[in-house]
């Protein structure tokens, strides 16, 4: 959905910063999110980002900084903020006893719907997210996919301005990933604010408009997927090998490069490259040299995982952090 440059954002938080003791876990962020938009918060583990989400949605005090939405301070207005957001956190907030449907009743009441447009409500989310075929069944009777759904679903029952997802596909498998990729970039062409924490750096680079790349509680970079891309400014060598001992090899032959990436068990290693072609051949040449078996190679452009290696110094993670 595109909105006009003069349109308020529907999320604006300044300068949010956070503690635990003697950890920092949040300094100095600061997004904004208009209406049909989607604002991705990646980071290593342990970075913040379920931190910045917890400010956002008035469970956790700010030490400092401010956050709003549509316009409600989260500190002052907290209930206001309630009623206009929601919030599918990485753990279900769901009842394992009632059934999907008896599920979004329930918060529909807590959020005070009227009956009549209550029922109609559930009855229009079970049917736009296909939960018809386990919806009358207790939740705590589903696979995976089908109780992250439900968990998502249940953030949408009051149709808020402002949804933030963290880490809403973890544990899904590729099927139902896709399926609720969908869904969000649905909820965003209708209008929808959303604010998103994925371990899957292909799942923001699908769905982000801009992201924020966090390491140790602060920003390090921010952009759309592209921008973020060609700051890179080098391509991508990426080699694939015979042999698990073989990538040991070819770190050996390269030496030190900033940003290689290996992956032992896929038999692969990613070499940034800054004069492309050439340079690829010199690098090919010398692991041939060296006695290595190339099984294929390519010169690509730089991807989200690129970027987030040269940022951060490590690679994408597959668990999030939990209180930080």
């Amino acid at each position: 959905m595109t909105t006009t440059e003069s349109s308020p954002p529907v999320i604006e938080a300044r300068g949010l910063t956070k503690s635990f003791g003697d950890v920092q876990a949040l300094s100095d962020l600061s997004l904004s999110v208009n209406a049909g938009q989607v604002v991705g918060l990646l980071g290593p583990n342990g970075a913040g980002k379920t931190t910045a989400i917890k400010m956002m949605t008035t469970l956790t005090t700010l030490d400092e900084g401010s956050a709003a939405v549509s316009g409600f301070d989260v500190t002052t207005r907290p209930n206001e903020v309630r009623q206009l957001i929601g919030l599918a956190g990485q753990s279900a907030a769901v009842d394992e006893k009632l059934t999907a449907r008896e599920n979004l009743e329930l918060f529909g009441r807590l959020y005070k719907i009227p009956r009549h447009e209550r029922r109609r409500r559930v009855e229009d989310l079970i049917e736009q997210f296909d939960m018809a075929e386990f919806a009358d069944r207790p939740a705590g009777t589903y696979s995976g996919g089908e109780r992250r759904r439900l968990d998502v679903v249940a953030a949408l029952i009051a149709n808020p301005l402002a949804l933030f997802l963290d880490e809403p596909t973890t544990g899904l498998d590729p099927r139902s990933r896709a399926d609720l990729w969908d869904a969000i970039s649905m909820l965003a062409a209708q209008g929808t604010a959303i604010v998103l924490t994925t371990q899957y750096l292909e799942e923001a680079d699908r769905l982000a408009d801009d992201i924020l790349i966090i390491d140790h509680g602060k920003v390090v970079a921010s952009g759309t997927p592209e921008t973020l891309k060609r700051q890179l400014n080098r391509d991508v060598l990426e080699v694939r090998v015979a042999t698990e001992d073989d990538v040991a090899t070819v770190l050996s032959v390269i030496g030190e490069i900033d940003g290689v990436a290996a992956d032992v068990a896929g038999r692969r290693v990613g070499i940034p490259v800054g004069d492309g072609a050439s340079r690829s051949l010199e690098l090919l040449r010398a692991i041939q040299d060296g006695g290595v078996a190339i099984t294929d190679f390519q010169l690509r452009r730089p991807t989200l995982d690129d970027v987030f290696l040269v940022l951060t110094g490590s690679l994408a993670v597959d668990t999030e952090e939990g209180a930080a």
